[in-house]
């Protein structure tokens, strides 16, 4: 932990990036760095030491909230493999579940203007201070609700997401989020690591009018663990 007796002991509702940011988050809770290579791209990740650390029993009771955020999944790293293949450059993306903020590095990485959204503080913050530790500059984030999604947001070229499909409930939300946030002609990609509620999504993006255009599957491997990671090409509907 970093003691900074200079910086202001700053509570978590207060805004900070840069510096100040990753001083207050090591603060916050114990931190860790992770390397994520991918392709020629290594990028370096502060987390949470142990996920653990970060159960709250009121975040349970309220809505069986786990921090499955907190660290570098492997679908994450396979979809930030294929967000660095993309010319990003003038085109707008919009991540569901940043996380730690791997998939929003290499979106941004790629020239995307880039949305990073999550449903916890913590993961927003997290996820700003790894834009700024690895390229230099602020990260946008936001908090968002699926079950109450703001009307707000906009709509963009890209939406993508990895490892969201962990709940039927999810698998039945993220299409209609997809027909709103989607420009018409917008692609999202969705990486899943063969999740039990994925063929939901599927049929749920039939369902409301959305095409999955391919569905691309990449091996993932880094020591025991080996996963098969799919990766839905979704495209928007032409006149939502």
């Amino acid at each position: 932990m970093i003691d900074r007796p200079d910086l202001p002991n700053l509570g978590r509702s207060a805004v900070l990036d840069g510096d100040a940011l990753v001083v207050a988050l090591t603060r916050r809770f114990r931190t860790s760095i992770e390397d994520a290579t991918v392709d020629e791209h290594t990028f370096s990740i502060l987390k949470p030491a142990n996920p653990d650390d970060l159960i709250r029993e009121e975040d349970f009771v309220k809505d069986e909230r786990l921090p499955y955020w907190a660290d570098v999944w492997p679908s994450s790293i396979v979809l930030a493999e294929k967000l660095l293949e993309l010319k990003g450059a003038g085109r707008t993306a919009l991540e569901l579940g940043c996380g730690v903020g791997l998939s929003t590095l290499a979106a941004t990485s790629a020239g995307f203007d880039v949305l990073s959204t999550d449903y916890y503080e913590d993961a927003l913050d997290v996820t700003r201070a790894n834009v700024f530790r690895n390229l230099g500059t602020i990260a946008r984030t936001r908090m968002v609700d699926w079950r109450h999604f703001p009307e707000d947001l906009g709509r963009f070229d890209l939406v993508f997401a990895s490892d969201v499909l962990y709940e039927k409930e999810y698998a039945e939300l993220l299409p209609l989020l997809l027909r709103r946030l989607l420009v018409p002609g917008g692609i999202a990609l969705i990486a899943d690591p063969g999740r039990v509620a994925a063929p939901v999504f599927v049929g749920a993006c039939g369902t409301h009018g959305l095409t999955i255009r391919k569905k691309e599957t990449r091996p993932f491997e880094a020591g025991e663990i080996k996963q098969r990671i799919d990766i839905y090409e979704v495209e928007g509907t032409k006149g939502n």
